[in-house]
């Protein structure tokens, strides 16, 4: 691995990941609507176990977990104690056997981290492509809008030798990126742009798992835009297909609106696929999630919202 330079708080909080790793810490995190059916089930609580506090963001008292992990959360400034209990900042997910630092539940803030379900497929996307059609040795890899960094580590971990890339809008999603790859084992470069902007070309890989709902509060980690949330994953896919090697692919994880039985998503990336020279395999992943936003006005005219997978590669 390449040495990376943290500030203390960074590296106290990658010590913590690790610590809690070795000791045998894991946590599957499942969709927002399930963590709170779960939380239903335990009014006025207090965390007893770490799972708890990292995982499901339960208040506790302190003394509860171990002195030196209290301590640690509040020397990383991860220690909300506004409240009548302690609690932590941020959760401790599990993914593919690696830990990954995110905002704590509920990510209601504009600035919020998140990894979800949608996390747990993409990695597996990512994997089975790479297993599919390897990475040449040497090769760059971008992951754009890295998020917690699931795309980037999966992909290094699977690519030995390739500089990774990650880029973000949210300056904190890219501290706990970088802190994440560290805590795998790996060094990746982090740029704070929005899409490819100011990111050198050409990549041998582009990674996308981009936001594809429509979002009242407009926050960056759920917000596609037009499109019904469309918009975002395909201009993004647009950058990403400008800047690939002559040998180069783009992976795309998103959501797409079913509106009476077409999917527009698709066609645009099927014609976005033949103007830059790619081969293009899409298909879906799962016909039908998020069936509550559908009660949304915007998502009046919308039948159901599909998870896809779209592969570019250049012929």
């Amino acid at each position: 691995m390449r040495m990376q330079h943290f500030s203390k708080a960074d590296q106290a909080l990658l010590d913590l990941s690790r610590q809690l790793v070795a000791d045998g810490y894991r946590h599957v995190t499942p969709t927002p609507e399930t963590h709170g059916r779960v939380l239903t089930r335990l009014p006025d609580r207090r965390a007893g176990s770490l799972t708890e506090v990292f995982g499901w963001s339960v208040p506790f008292e302190s003394g509860a977990i171990p002195p030196a992990i209290e301590e640690a959360l509040r020397e990383v400034g991860m220690l909300d104690e506004t409240g009548v209990a302690l609690r932590s900042m941020v959760r401790l997910s599990t993914v593919r056997d690696v830990a990954f630092w995110h905002s704590a539940y509920p990510t209601a803030g504009t600035d919020a981290v998140f990894l979800g379900p949608d996390s747990y497929r993409f990695a597996n996307l990512i994997a089975d492509e790479l297993e599919r059609q390897p990475l040449p040795a040497g090769g760059r890899i971008v992951d754009i809008g890295v998020g917690a960094g699931v795309g980037a580590v999966t992909a290094a971990a699977l690519c030995p030798g390739a500089t990774v890339v990650a880029t973000d809008i949210n300056g904190h999603a890219l501290r706990l990126a970088r802190i994440n790859a560290a805590a795998a084992g790996f060094a990746i470069e982090t740029i704070e742009t929005s899409g490819l902007d100011n990111v050198p070309a050409p990549f041998d890989l582009a990674l996308l798992n981009p936001p594809y709902l429509m979002d009242d509060d407009s926050r960056a980690y759920r917000d596609g835009g037009g499109m019904h949330g469309a918009q975002l994953p395909f201009d993004l896919t647009l950058a990403a297909l400008g800047k690939l090697s002559g040998t180069g692919r783009a992976i795309l994880y998103t959501g797409s609106a079913i509106l009476d039985g077409q999917d527009p998503l698709k066609a645009r990336l099927v014609q976005a696929a033949a103007d830059h020279g790619c081969t293009l395999r899409y298909r879906e992943i799962d016909p039908d999630v998020f069936g509550e936003e559908l009660d949304r006005p915007q998502y009046a005219k919308v039948e159901r919202i599909a998870l896809v997978s779209a592969v570019f590669t250049r012929a």
